[in-house]
């Protein structure tokens, strides 16, 4: 702009602005104000047309246009933030109207659009990363490895190169000076910047070891979380409980700590019934023939009868064993028929996982009773559909156990120290 003006005037020596007859009687303080105010005033009105103007048609392109790149990009205010480059830009070129003898008005000004100019790029370098962070994490490759915590690590850098060319151009120093005196002070840097570093480093064994990501149920019973994980970000982890609270997580503690994470049970597609049943030793006994009859018309188990019956009847008679004596050979129990009917009723149950381990099994006894622990897996891992699928089969087989001539065992109740007393 100056070497223009001063060419079309063939003066090199007078700054564009100090071309006009001045008024003697009007300070020389008041020339350089007015020259400033003239040189704001003009980026104002640069940055009002930009935005009214320009800004407005690039968003009716971009709305006609079928990529969703600069959608994005608008949604995420890159070309808003952009905008304000053109203010700086006027200034900066601007400072070169004011009078050389005023070196400290042109200082300023440089100054001023130079940090101008770099925060609007950090934010527009900012925008454009949350943007493009944005259309990575529409696709489902997200799931499997987020891009965030590195998209916060770069802002991060860029936040911090900033900062020191901030600093470095309002006191006027080499920038490489000023990374230089930085370097010295690495052990301060390294105690403020702990956590950053520290959750870098889990951040990205997280995710290289896909250890947990958004949408998880895990658990860490230290912290107090048992949900579903909303978000995995450089600093903290947070999860949504199931009581719709919401617990936060320092990223480096899931490293460092052990947690559980029950994506290998949602992936798998069965989720685990693991409860027993206490029996009454007491109830415990061999088989007569009447009950045997019985057992033979439930349909579970009536084939496991009849070849059971016919195996014990050949054993017994190859070994010559004296069936009078009950202790004698080998007999059937009404507990060891139920094991079967409960193994025989989960096989058939629509809801069990029939290609996942199912176990009906004896623990140790103790002053509870005798344990039956049924050990499978239902095919709904929905929550609420999972514990109404276990709550049934448990109904039903509370209801059976006296038709096998078996009890439960719990503690005495107020009622039966009642009816002792009548």
């Amino acid at each position: 702009m100056f070497d223009l003006i001063s060419q079309l005037t063939g003066n090199s020596d007078v700054p564009a602005m100090f071309l006009l007859e001045w008024p003697a009687q009007v300070p020389l303080w008041l020339r350089h104000a007015i020259v400033v105010v003239g040189v704001l005033l003009a980026a104002a009105i640069v940055l009002l047309i930009t935005r009214k103007v320009f800004l407005r048609v690039l968003f009716k392109l971009v709305g006609k246009s079928r990529t969703r790149w600069d959608d994005v990009l608008v949604e995420a205010k890159f070309f808003d933030r952009l905008s304000y480059l053109s203010s700086a830009i006027v200034i900066y070129y601007g400072r070169e109207v004011i009078s050389p003898d005023w070196q400290a008005g042109q200082t300023f000004l440089e100054r001023f659009s130079l940090v101008w100019m770099i925060t609007t790029g950090t934010l527009a370098a900012s925008a454009f990363i949350q943007g493009a962070l944005n259309i990575y994490q529409s696709y489902p490759v997200a799931r499997e490895f987020s891009l965030r915590t590195i998209a916060q690590v770069i802002k991060g850098a860029i936040y911090f190169v900033s900062l020191v060319l901030i600093l470095a151009t309002i006191l006027g120093t080499d920038v490489w000076g000023f990374f230089t005196g930085i370097g010295a002070m690495t052990a301060v840097l390294m105690l403020v910047f702990k956590d950053t570093i520290l959750g870098f480093v889990a951040s990205l064994q997280l995710s290289a070891n896909r250890m947990v990501r958004r949408g998880d149920w895990i658990e860490m019973p230290k912290y107090g979380a048992d949900g579903d994980v909303l978000d995995v970000s450089l600093y903290t982890v947070k999860v949504q409980n199931w009581d719709k609270t919401v617990t936060t997580i320092p990223t480096y503690a899931l490293v460092s700590n052990s947690f559980k994470n029950w994506r290998g049970m949602s992936e798998s597609g069965g989720r685990r019934i693991k409860r027993s049943i206490s029996i009454d030793m007491n109830s415990v006994k061999f088989c007569d023939h009447e009950m045997l009859e019985r057992f033979e018309r439930i349909e579970f188990i009536k084939e496991y009868i009849s070849s059971r019956q016919t195996e014990i009847a050949d054993y017994n008679s190859v070994h010559d064993v004296d069936t009078s004596v009950t202790v004698n050979g080998r007999r059937l129990t009404n507990l060891g028929t139920f094991r079967h009917y409960v193994f025989h009723y989960l096989r058939n149950h629509p809801k069990i996982h029939n290609n996942f381990t199912l176990l009906v099994r004896q623990l140790a006894p103790g002053d509870t009773g005798l344990p039956i622990e049924i050990y499978c897996f239902s095919n709904d891992q929905a929550w609420g559909n999972f514990e109404s699928i276990q709550a049934d089969i448990f109904d039903h087989l509370l209801a059976v156990l006296p038709e096998f001539d078996l009890r439960v065992h719990q503690s005495p109740t107020g009622l039966d120290f009642q009816r002792m007393t009548d």
